[in-house]
């Protein structure tokens, strides 16, 4: 049996009484919490020492303090109960993994969706480009605990030297470029391609965004499901796509016309795009780049303009960077050893950080910065110590007239 730890409660209370979460039932107010689960179908039929309610903030401590144990999460999360007067058994390792798989994934993906938004106001430095939100989209693999059950489901990358160590998920992120506050997210195997995830967040799109992606998303059936959404797009394409010149701008674009494969059986129409085509000169780099863009006037959106604005795609990287390398950790995998909690752990790391972004991005709008300015892994570190010095979500004070151990 799993080692059982000990933190100290007032007489007559539990865990899920008064259990220290500090900075994340700011971000995840318990009574929404409780509408998530109770939307979900997750609530108890019985009271338990660890209700979903708790759960849920314990799987957003995990992946705060990724690669602690079970049992040491825990402990963090009851650290500063209270008095002395009396000791609280931590729950065991075991008793953590049953109540995580009887959560499921769903409350963590409702909660995802409910919460985790573009926080860009219009006086946020970086964030914008003249009237356009800037959002990109961009996909990355993580790496999987090393069981049957998530090399089945998930798959392992296989390259000419072989199959990847362990298994990998793949994940297509949306995220706001000048705050990297991620608001849109799919997850799925490697058989799933980032270009078919990436369809699942386009209905997060509206007008009055522009969309930053790639060359490995153009085709023009996805251009065209983006395109749909309203919002505006600049899409790097390849040195092969067909782009014919129909006029050239003053600014040196040029407008041209995209359309669908020739082998599809129902040709579309085709659509006028404007293509700004530029190198990185002073790089030394000769590499011609061309972007293509539903922005057709040039006096909206000049060439030069567009072309140093695309950097911003970086941003989405960086924003990726922050969840795999700092978050979670260099070289570490998901702990979960079945695709149900991987898919849990995943949107819980994703939750944790955009939490984190929005109180780097409140902090920056008070002293007037660009979020860019504020170190996330600073942040990061702020963030860890703060949890286990408050106290701060106790199931007794709810919504008035809710039970607060539901069922």
């Amino acid at each position: 049996m799993a080692r059982v730890g000990q933190v100290k409660a007032p007489a007559g209370e539990r865990l899920s009484d008064r259990i220290a979460i500090g900075v994340l039932t700011r971000a995840f107010p318990p009574g929404l919490v409780d509408e998530v689960i109770a939307e979900t179908g997750r609530g108890e039929k019985r009271s338990r020492l660890l209700p979903a309610r708790v759960v849920v903030y314990f799987v957003l401590a995990m992946c705060l303090f990724f690669g602690q144990g079970y049992e040491e999460v825990a402990r963090l999360l009851g650290e500063g109960l209270g008095d002395g007067r009396r000791s609280w058994r931590v729950p065991t390792t075991a008793a953590i993994g049953r109540a995580r798989r009887r959560l499921g994934v769903e409350p963590l993906k409702v909660l995802f969706a409910r919460v985790c938004r573009p926080v860009a106001v219009p006086e946020t430095t970086g964030a914008w480009y003249r009237r356009w939100r800037v959002v990109a989209v961009d996909g990355t693999c993580l790496d999987l605990a090393d069981t049957d059950a998530n090399t089945g489901f998930f798959g392992r990358h296989v390259s000419g030297r072989g199959a990847s160590a362990f298994p990998q998920a793949r994940m297509v992120g949306l995220a706001e470029c000048g705050t990297h506050a991620m608001f849109g997210a799919a997850v799925g195997p490697l058989s799933v391609s980032e270009q078919s995830l990436s369809r699942q967040l386009f209905p997060l799109l509206r007008e009055g965004m522009l969309l930053l992606a790639d060359r490995g998303f153009y085709g023009f059936e996805l251009w065209q499901a983006a395109r749909a959404s309203g919002a505006d797009l600049l899409w790097r394409v390849r040195k092969s796509a067909a782009l014919p010149v129909l006029r050239v701008l003053d600014d040196g674009s040029y407008l041209s016309t995209v359309h669908a494969e020739p082998d599809r059986k129902s040709r579309r129409n085709p659509v006028t795009v404007r293509v700004v085509e530029y190198t990185l000169a002073p790089t030394g780099d000769q590499s011609v780049y061309r972007l293509v863009t539903t922005i057709l006037d040039p006096e909206t959106a000049p060439a030069a303009e567009l072309a140093a604005l695309y950097a911003q795609r970086w941003e989405i990287e960086t924003t990726l960077d922050e969840i795999k390398t700092h978050q979670r950790g260099p070289k570490l995998v998901l702990r979960s050893k079945y695709p149900w909690g991987v898919e849990q752990e995943i949107y819980g790391l994703l939750l944790v950080h955009h939490a984190i972004r929005q109180l780097m991005h409140q902090a920056a709008l008070n002293e007037g910065l660009d979020p860019d300015r504020l170190s996330f892994t600073r942040s990061l570190r702020v963030v860890r110590r703060q949890v286990p010095a408050q106290a701060a979500l106790s199931p007794r004070h709810t919504r008035q007239g809710a039970d607060p151990h539901p069922g």
